[in-house]
């Protein structure tokens, strides 16, 4: 079964905490904090496997949650690190945020990508023994690992797409260039899944070639098979449009051509900017005013134009060699740039509450929601800054601090962030 979308939840490993422990040996007094780090949670990892050609694995399993590292003890004994956990997907995947649907990753290409960091090891007490505190009491929590809702959108890689309406001739073309064994029938939708084939051309030149299920006036909207398969047309490097020229089912040609690039432009503009070449099909049906049309309409807009009758592969070969040519001077298949989550998408309502202890003059604050804020916060950006501390003046965070009588100079910390507090 085709599946080319999916919403998951992942959630990486929590760190392990730090120990609170003290050194107990015969003949050694006071021996002294010996508390260890916890380990690090492990990541959420997307791996582009090549054996993979949908998202049916993520049909039923909708959550994915990474272990935790181990605690500190003592001795000094540092918690073990978790695994990363490795997900596999096809390449061409699309992954965005859910709530901002912003796009963070494109895996086109074989670099892995770390969706959600795990949590970094809480440090034993042993880190927080100085000069005038040699015998500390406690010790840090591992920070939570990073959790977040994601929608998986699978874009097939192809060099060229064929578009155009139901039972124009798309899969019959691609049966007789390719190797590739599309269902063919007299009847609208018998495609219903985008199906790919190898073009060979002149024994060294290939490319490849995709069969998008068929159009209808109102797909831009969702109508018909809609949005389910306009996306894999977006990393197509050319675009090849077959009209049946002959008007066979009662449709004008000229009125085809024009609400299919209608329907790309309502879907996405950028669409229309694509290599186009305009194919006539079943011209071995159609009258010369009827070619004639067709052609003028495509030269109008500066496409390329071509004939053919795809059953008997008349004038399939000339086509596929332009096509090929063409390739040739057109730049790779389209990786689409990551975007930044807007901070303002991850500060989540105060009903989620916080945490805040105090131990020895030092403010610990502790929120699963401020952690993932806090991660995309870039401290050397003054305006990342400022967002961040009106994140926290909003929470209320502020305002309890000063109600447990935090001081000018008192040390805040927020997981790995530490600062002295100026009111």
């Amino acid at each position: 079964m085709f599946i080319d979308s999916a919403k998951i939840k992942v959630k990486a490993g929590n760190g392990g905490n730090g120990a609170v422990a003290f050194h107990r040996e015969k003949f050694v007094a006071a021996g002294g904090p010996d508390g260890g780090d916890g380990g690090r949670g492990g990541n959420v990892v997307f791996e582009v496997d090549d054996n993979l050609s949908t998202l049916y694995d993520f049909r039923h399993k909708k959550k994915f949650v990474a272990q935790s590292g181990e605690d500190g003890s003592g001795n000094k004994r540092n918690g073990k690190s978790a695994p990363d956990l490795i997900i596999k997907v096809p390449r061409g995947t699309i992954i965005r945020e859910a709530e901002s649907k912003a796009l963070i990753a494109d895996m086109s290409k074989t670099e892995c990508f770390i969706a959600a960091k795990g949590g970094r090891g809480g440090w034993g007490n042993a880190r927080f023994s100085t000069s005038t505190r040699q015998a500390p009491r406690f010790a840090r929590d591992g920070t939570p690992g990073e959790e977040w809702e994601l929608i998986l959108e699978l874009k097939l890689l192809a060099d060229v797409g064929l578009i155009g309406f139901p039972n124009v001739g798309k899969s019959t073309l691609l049966s007789v260039v390719s190797a590739a064994k599309p269902i063919i029938a007299d009847y609208h939708f018998t495609t219903l899944t985008p199906v790919l084939g190898v073009v060979a051309v002149g024994g060294e030149k290939s490319f490849v070639m995709a069969d998008i299920p068929g159009l209808i006036e109102g797909a831009g909207e969702g109508a018909g098979l809609g949005h389910t398969f306009l996306r894999h047309i977006e990393s197509c490097r050319l675009l090849l449009h077959l009209v049946d020229v002959s008007g066979s089912e009662g449709r004008d040609p000229v009125e085809d051509f024009n609400t299919i690039n209608s329907e790309l432009s309502h879907f996405n503009p950028e669409l229309l900017n694509k290599p186009q070449i305009v194919v006539a099909n079943k011209v071995d049906l159609a009258e010369d005013e009827q070619i004639e049309r067709l052609k003028a309409a495509a030269e109008e807009r500066g496409f390329p134009f071509f004939t053919i009758s795809a059953p008997i592969a008349y004038g399939t070969k000339e086509l596929m060699n332009f096509v090929a040519a063409k390739l040739d001077s057109l730049p790779p298949i389209t990786v689409f740039e990551a975007e930044e989550v807007p901070l303002e998408s991850l500060q989540k309502k105060q009903t989620e509450g916080f945490n805040i202890k105090v131990q020895d003059n030092m403010y610990i604050v502790e929120a699963d929601w401020l952690l993932k804020i806090l991660n995309k916060t870039d401290l050397d950006d003054y305006e990342s800054l400022q967002y961040f501390q009106r994140v926290l003046q909003s929470s209320g965070i502020i305002k309890e601090l000063e109600k447990r009588g935090i001081q000018e100079g008192d040390t805040v910390c927020i997981y790995d962030l530490e600062f002295d507090y100026v009111p």
